[in-house]
């Protein structure tokens, strides 16, 4: 229930929503209180007592979970964990278990397993029988090609119904699955299959997205010449299809891999074989590939799901994102806590501005996920979904990716409904889930995250390695978590592991975030740590500029970066993308530097503001912060991102052109003997 008004000028903490009493008594939550009390004797006051005693005893916590999820596994439960020092630590090693047979525990006749939603094509159901008949015939295909646990298998598919399939029937097998989304280029996928060798790849001949066909028969042959490893290829049907043959070699068509029905079986693995393999964006050098395994992700999405987002049976999970994003595992996921998921394939806003918003509305979706700025895309729109369509089954507004600004907090409660509980959480695709994110029980307080989550020991740490309170650090999590990476799959030895989560504070695990905790256990994110601002000694994340400059109407997107040069003063330039129909003219300039002195920093006001048409990103809308600031620094083009990852590429172009006038005037500064890099004001427009 919304307990404090949503005008703006919102002020960090303002309480937007708070549970009703009948609310708060429905959660998955409230019911593990009850059922720790009665099975244990503990009793908590408060979330915060809860989660102190989640991280302090971290393996009687898990294996509280595991009983009240009721896990189905061989072997014995003792011990929990073999250790906790990181890395190395090891859960559950005498348990075996699957994660399909734990996702088809939950069939249900009653509702459908699969709602499949795409552009200009009909509504499917899929039923759980259905979904069983088809991962079995899959799972047969599979045994029949020669796939056995361990192997890699490859998708290159949309956010379909085929894609869920596939991955049920690997995991079922105890193959190892991995998948990029048909928008990646060939190079950005040949970086990540290359490491991992698939037997097998799955793929379509093209996708719709905005209204347009995009053929992917040609970049599919390309995959194919440079994975030798492939020895099959499965074809997914695209809306090309009955134009465009294809000539794979060794390719089978979907259908006829099911044509051999075969009741469905499950291969019970250790606790840590290899469920699937997730990569990092990759925009610089080769991605990360991640490897998390069965009982990691059994444990920590039932947790997460059913207890810090409050999934339940029968309720409905859409989250908008592609098969290459962390978010599409953690939809699959919906079916573990006895949900539907809802697959939505497509541009959010095609046909109309707010054809998601109806998609959510027909589906009666109860929890909606999506990245912040698609919701800040809205808001800039002046989209009031609310008055467009009822949203009645909505409980639950999950955002992630970045910060949401405080005017997007308002404009939910104002424009969406009233009576939502909106929670911004941060993770990542390293845990397959949340560090610091939601509970059912907490408030929802305006720029602020409710809460770090059950079992996760997250802290800020200072340049010491002290925990802080209420200063920004270093986001640190202090004890293993069931779904960290086992390891990385091209890793042999584990160094680039190491550095990647432990080579800052040893023994710690830093995730690269800048964080503050309050006292009321809330939290700020406020970007990465590797794209700080650092002016005068004063540093600041990227994120307290954005929030001040993207919340003035006339700015639709922004990028600031710090080049500092060695042994020269930093120059910060501001780059913005604005509202139709403004001008950058030098009223707006003074006002946005203005609102940055009066609302962020007057140290970190920008020396000079540039409009551009696009800020780069990634294919899963991070802004490209250290790619630019390395491209603005001189670093050629081809060595700081891989175009392929991104979602824009032709964005570069301008601050390709830019760096080229920053270097010109470099030189030119040298010459006179000035220390400062000169600007390039003639850059200044697009």
């Amino acid at each position: 229930m919304p307990t404090a008004s949503a005008q703006l000028p919102l002020q960090e903490g303002d309480v937007l929503w708070r549970p009703s009493p009948a609310q708060l008594a429905a959660t998955r939550m409230s019911q593990y209180q009850t059922w720790l009390a009665q099975n244990t004797g503990r009793e908590f006051s408060d979330y915060s007592a809860l989660w102190r005693w989640s991280v302090d005893e971290l393996e009687t916590f898990w294996q509280s979970i595991w009983e009240f999820f009721d896990v189905q596994a061989d072997g014995g439960m003792e011990p929990v964990l073999t250790t906790r020092s990181m890395p190395g630590a090891q859960w559950y090693p005498k348990a075996r278990l699957n994660y399909a047979e734990h996702v088809f525990r939950q069939a249900n006749a009653d509702r459908p397993a699969l709602i499949c939603r795409a552009e200009d094509e009909p509504r499917r159901e899929i039923s759980w029988a259905e979904l069983a008949s088809t991962t079995g015939a899959m799972a047969e295909f599979l045994r029949r090609a020669g796939v056995r646990a361990g192997d890699r298998v490859a998708a290159y598919l949309p956010n379909r119904d085929e894609a869920v399939i596939a991955f049920l029937a690997c995991a079922s097998i105890g193959a190892v699955w991995s998948s990029c989304s048909p928008d990646m280029g060939p190079t950005v996928v040949l970086d990540r299959l290359r490491q991992i060798e698939p037997k097998l790849l799955i793929v379509t001949d093209s996708y719709r997205y905005a209204g347009k066909l995009h053929d992917r028969v040609e970049v599919v042959e390309q995959l194919l010449a440079q994975l030798p490893s492939v020895r099959a290829v499965i074809h997914v049907d695209g809306p090309l299809a009955s134009t465009r043959p294809v000539t794979w070699n060794n390719c089978i068509a979907w259908n006829d891999c099911l044509a051999r029905q075969c009741e469905l079986v499950f291969d019970r693995v250790p606790f840590s074989h290899p469920l699937w393999i997730v990569y990092s964006s990759g925009t610089t050098g080769l991605p990360k590939a991640m490897v998390h395994g069965h009982g990691g992700i059994v444990l920590t999405h039932l947790k997460t799901l059913g207890l810090q987002h409050d999934l339940r049976e029968g309720e409905r999970l859409l989250f908008l994102g592609s098969t290459g994003w962390i978010v599409w595992n953690l939809q699959a996921g919906a079916l573990l806590a006895g949900a539907t998921a809802v697959l939505y394939d497509g541009h959010p806003s095609y046909p109309n501005a707010d054809a998601l918003w109806r998609v959510i509305d027909q589906e009666h979706v109860t929890l909606f996920g999506c990245g912040a700025a698609y919701l800040t895309n809205c808001m800039k729109q002046g989209l009031r979904p609310g008055e467009v369509v009822a949203l009645e089954s909505l409980r639950s507004i999950n955002s992630t990716g970045s910060p949401l600004p405080l005017d997007c907090y308002a404009w939910v409660y104002q424009a969406v409904k009233q009576d939502v509980w909106l929670a911004s959480v941060s993770g990542g695709t390293d845990i397959a889930s949340g560090f610091v994110a939601c509970a059912p029980m907490l408030p929802v307080t305006a720029g602020e995250l409710q809460c770090a989550e059950l079992g996760v020991a997250a802290y800020a740490y200072d340049e010491a390695g002290q925990a802080v309170l209420d200063r920004v650090g270093e986001l640190v999590i202090t004890q293993p978590m069931p779904s960290m990476p086992l390891f990385f799959w091209n890793d042999p030895k584990g160094a680039r592991y190491r550095e990647s989560y432990f080579g800052v504070y040893p023994g710690i695990w830093r995730h690269g975030d800048w964080i503050r905790f309050t006292p009321r256990g809330t939290a700020v994110i406020y970007g990465r740590s590797d794209s700080t601002i650092n002016r005068f000694g004063i540093r600041m994340g990227t994120a307290e500029i954005y929030g001040v400059v993207e919340a003035l109407p006339e700015i639709c997107d922004s990028l600031v970066v710090d080049l500092e040069y060695l042994g020269r003063p930093s120059f910060l330039p501001l780059f913005v993308v604005l509202s139709p129909d403004c001008t950058l003219e030098p009223g707006l300039k003074a006002r946005i530097k203005e609102e940055i002195r009066n609302k962020a920093s007057a140290r970190h006001v920008p020396d000079e503001i540039y409009e551009v048409d696009e800020i780069p990103r990634t294919l899963t809308g991070k802004k490209l912060e250290v790619p630019v600031r390395k491209l603005l620094l001189g670093v050629p083009l081809d060595s700081v991102a891989s175009q392929d990852s991104m979602a824009n590429p032709a964005s570069l172009a301008y601050f390709v052109k830019f760096a080229a006038g920053l270097q010109r005037s470099d030189r030119e500064s040298s010459r006179q003997g000035e220390t400062q890099p000169r600007k390039a004001p003639e850059l200044g427009q697009s």
